[in-house]
């Protein structure tokens, strides 16, 4: 299994520029024959997102995101970081 680390410059709060950022660097491991692309911790909605997880909206728009990513992405895992309300 070939495994492609992405290290991507997430802005916080920017959910269409980290997909994209997220989305390139899926297309490059493609391009690499990666198997897996893994991004940071919460590369999604970027990193500290502090405030914005108290938001329910935000997390609604992250998954949202999320759903958008999956499907463009085929040929290729992608491991992506992003914040998910749990019950309890």
């Amino acid at each position: 299994m070939r495994i492609a680390i992405a290290q991507l410059d997430q802005v916080v709060g920017d959910l269409p520029g980290n997909a994209a950022r997220i989305l390139d660097a899926a297309a490059a491991g493609k391009r690499g024959d990666a198997d897996l692309v893994v991004t940071p911790e919460l590369s999604l909605c970027g990193y500290p997102p502090e405030d914005l997880l108290l938001r329910p909206a935000f997390l609604a728009a992250c998954t949202d995101e999320l759903t958008r990513i999956a499907a463009r992405i085929a040929g290729i895992t992608v491991l992506v970081g992003f914040p998910e309300a749990a019950d309890g």
